[in-house]
């Protein structure tokens, strides 16, 4: 790596989004779906179900999000507004637009871009 040029590893940077849109899925799907199912149709088992998937969902996306910082990288101001956006509904789709722009969508057969400057 040359002086002043950071190589992004937009491969990485991809997966990350399609992880967060994932989450913010399952955020939707927990508390849109499995919670009324559980206090309006008595099925306790779709919060337990629902809510293990999107807690394991949840914690791949913060362990992703640390490494991101070294492997994309990103800031860690970056990171830690990523994770903290998980943590509300629709969060992750409105960081995604964040994330999108700062990949600035490179072709698929690249998988590194070089930048004078971090996401």
């Amino acid at each position: 790596m040359r002086r002043g040029v950071v190589v992004i590893d937009l491969k990485f940077l991809r997966t990350l989004r399609q992880v967060s849109r994932i989450e913010g899925v399952s955020t939707l799907v927990l508390f849109g779906i499995a919670m009324p199912l559980k206090y309006f149709a008595g099925m306790p088992r779709a919060v337990t179900v629902v809510g293990s998937i999107h807690g394991a969902l949840f914690v791949g996306l913060v362990a992703m999000f640390v490494v991101a910082v070294g492997r994309v990288p990103i800031s860690l101001r970056v990171a830690l507004t990523g994770m903290l956006a998980a943590v509300f509904p629709f969060g992750p789709f409105w960081f995604d637009r964040h994330l999108a722009g700062a990949a600035m969508e490179s072709p698929k057969e690249t998988d590194t871009i070089e930048t004078n400057g971090q996401l």
